[in-house]
C-alpha cells in the first residue's frame, strides 16, 4: 500500500503582498517557496500551508487553519505584542475569555489574518 498523501492547508487571500506582510510582521514568518500568485510556508514541525491570490475570496465563518502548541499562553502573548487581535466567543459551549476558550481537552485562541481567514492555536491540557 502506498504511503498517506501528505495533507497541507492552502488559503484564498485577496492582496498576496498584504497577507505576505501579516505572516512575516505578525506572526514571524517567511515565505518558503514563491510562485506567481502564491506563497508557501514550511518549518520544522512539518507543518505546510499556501497562500493563494484570487478574486473570489470567501467569506467562511469557520476556523481554516489550525496550529498546536504547547505553551498557548505564551504564544498569545507573544502574537498580541506585534499586533495579533484575538476573537472573542460567546456561543453555547464556546465562551472566550481574553481570547481563550477551554472546550473539553483543549484550550484554543483565534484570529484573523488580514484577508479574513480564521486561525485556531490550541494546546492540549488532559
Amino acid at each position: 500500500m502506498r504511503d498517506p498523501l501528505s495533507i497541507y492547508t492552502v488559503l484564498p487571500v485577496a492582496d498576496l503582498e498584504r497577507a505576505r506582510a501579516f505572516y512575516r510582521d505578525k506572526l514571524g514568518l517567511e515565505a518558503t517557496l514563491e510562485k506567481p500568485g502564491m506563497l508557501a510556508y514550511s518549518g520544522p514541525s512539518g507543518y505546510i500551508f499556501q497562500l493563494y491570490e484570487t478574486p473570489t475570496v470567501g467569506t467562511a465563518q469557520n476556523t481554516q487553519m489550525g496550529w498546536s502548541t504547547s505553551e498557548l499562553d505564551d504564544d498569545v502573548a507573544e502574537l498580541r505584542g506585534r499586533g495579533v487581535v484575538f476573537e472573542e466567543y460567546d456561543l453555547p459551549g464556546l465562551k472566550t475569555e481574553n481570547g481563550i476558550a477551554e472546550v473539553g481537552t483543549e484550550r484554543s485562541a483565534w484570529f484573523k489574518d488580514t484577508e479574513g481567514n480564521t486561525i485556531c492555536i490550541s494546546q492540549t491540557i488532559r
